[in-house]
């Protein structure tokens, strides 16, 4: 099976990779789909929990991506062992990250509008996998022929004419794009050429004399997110669960 894949479908010894990001993509669906089960009080799953501890599901998620991740290199690239330490990994990954948000708070707000983060970092980390399994190489390596590569030069000018790209897309707020833009080169160069975010630190160095590059900035920064911040949440919502809704303030007693 693994074979007749690696002729038809995908290039020779990627199937550990399509592997590893099936079982991340389903984890954490699965992962998802129990929590909030759990959440609504439905079915029969619940909390996991030791000596009144919770016990999160990180937990079981960083010791299968270790077991998965020295099982890989201990494994090959080729055979059942590769292709098993790749779905533990991939398993191990999807729980890991499902709580991503949780691990960089370092406090439970997996149902708060901070835990959006982990869905958000989820699909980022699918889509970008998902490239490098259809061909794409960082730094636009995959757009060199044979006798380029062979000219280390080339190389070592494409990588840092990229990077460069896709530092100079970050420096200016554009975090998915210059993430994006390590895998596409094209992405992180229009990041590197449209107008920077507003507090970034791209702005704050060249655009304090530039009232006019500083309101065009503001300007633009608010359309976009106007016209993608409602899709962006209601696809979050549909893929990972709406938030708990924050209770409103109380008014200080001031008897």
């Amino acid at each position: 099976m693994g074979n007749w894949l690696e002729r038809n479908i995908i290039e020779p010894g990627k199937l550990p990779l399509l592997l590893a990001l099936t079982a991340f993509v389903v984890t954490f669906l699965v992962t998802r789909l129990v929590t909030r089960l759990i959440r609504a009080g439905k079915g029969p799953f619940g909390n996991i929990e030791a000596g009144g501890v919770h016990i999160h599901h990180v937990v079981p998620g960083v010791v299968l991506t270790v077991i998965g991740g020295f099982g890989a290199v201990a494994g090959g690239d080729r055979g059942f062992g590769s292709a098993s330490a790749a779905v533990v990994f991939g398993i191990g990954a999807g729980l890991l990250l499902d709580e991503f948000a949780l691990i960089l708070h370092l406090d439970d707000v997996y149902w708060t509008e901070a835990g959006r983060k982990s869905v958000e970092v989820v699909v980022l980390t699918a889509a970008l996998v998902g490239l490098v399994l259809v061909g794409y190489a960082p730094f636009g390596v995959n757009d060199l022929d044979d006798d380029e590569l062979q000219n280390r030069g080339t190389v070592i000018g494409t990588v840092l004419t990229n990077f460069v790209c896709s530092l100079l897309a970050l420096s200016k707020g554009k975090v998915r794009t210059a993430i994006f833009g390590v895998i596409v080169p094209l992405i992180a160069i229009v990041g590197t050429i449209r107008l920077a975010r507003p507090g970034s630190p791209w702005a704050k160095r060249f655009y304090r004399s530039r009232p006019r590059a500083r309101a065009r900035s503001l300007r633009r920064a608010y359309h976009h997110d106007r016209r993608w911040a409602g899709p962006s949440r209601r696809l979050q919502d549909w893929i990972g669960g709406k938030p708990d809704p924050v209770a409103p303030a109380r008014p200080l007693d001031r008897r």
